[in-house]
């Protein structure tokens, strides 16, 4: 299955400000309970951004993990080696495309993890199996992604504005389903874990933010709904107006953020 989709790393850490600035739980504490990792571990993080589930599990392993975080964005890579450099950290960033083999031995790895991320992968089967390969036994992979309930009132005032169906989402229409079941196929042990943050926006304008952040042109994921600059702002017009009509009947707009984690052992 092959992703035409593209993600601007402005885009995306706009998203993930939101996130943090108006979000009520903590995906990073979630997360570290969940895996607990530990100092002396191989951890390897797949499609690692700017670095920040990186960093997030070199502050609870004390700096003493061997962490590597890999990515296709040069860009996203640049900005995590910043911060690297400037915490004196010793996470390894460097360019890798999970569409393609690991470029590590077998059994390299004690923690294989993906957030966000690896759920875009072109072929399921191959870029798990290449996860299963590279840890070794007993190890683990973590992969979280959206579900399909994820941001219920973010996709019903689009509906609302624009009278059409919600193209399908790479992450929230596969997680629970081919992820799911390809990850259970080939591990040993799988369980689903459920993570809500809800997201209180003060006012119209964050809200349409994180709009334009979604639906960005670039990002060529929304494409049905408009074919050019013109139409993308008059989209943008339509929701703003059914966004504020929202706001003002209830006062707030809360949008869920619901999230899958999948870990599993080899």
């Amino acid at each position: 299955m092959q992703i035409n989709y593209q993600e601007t790393s402005k885009d995306l850490l706009t998203r993930i400000a939101i996130h943090e600035k108006y979000g009520s739980a903590n995906i990073d504490v979630w997360t570290a309970e969940l895996l607990k990792p530990q100092p002396g571990m191989h951890i390897l993080d797949v499609g690692c951004g700017a670095g920040k589930q990186s960093f997030l599990l070199d502050n609870y392993t004390q700096g003493q993990a061997h962490i590597i975080g890999g990515d296709i964005s040069e860009e996203l890579l640049n900005l995590a080696r910043q911060k690297n450099q400037a915490r004196g950290s010793k996470i390894e960033f460097r360019y890798l495309d999970f569409n393609q083999p690991f470029p590590f031995p077998d059994e390299s790895f004690d923690l294989v993890v993906s957030a966000f991320a690896i759920y875009y992968a072109s072929d399921l089967e191959f870029t798990f199996r290449e996860a299963h390969r590279v840890l070794k036994p007993g190890g683990r992979l973590f992969v979280s992604g959206p579900l399909p309930e994820n941001k219920k009132m973010f996709y019903d005032i689009i509906r609302e504005a624009t009278d059409k169906p919600i193209p399908p989402m790479p992450g929230s229409s596969r997680f629970k389903g081919p992820i799911l079941e390809t990850i259970q196929r080939i591990f040993a042990h799988t369980e689903l874990h459920t993570f809500e943050n809800h997201l209180t926006f003060p006012s119209v304008e964050p809200f349409i933010e994180y709009v334009r952040a979604s639906l960005s042109e670039d990002r060529k994921l929304w494409t049905p709904m408009f074919s050019n600059h013109e139409e993308y702002e008059a989209l943008i017009a339509r929701i703003t107006e059914v966004a504020q009509r929202w706001y003002e009947r209830d006062g707030k707009l809360v949008m869920t953020k619901v999230v899958g984690g999948i870990l599993a052992a080899k």
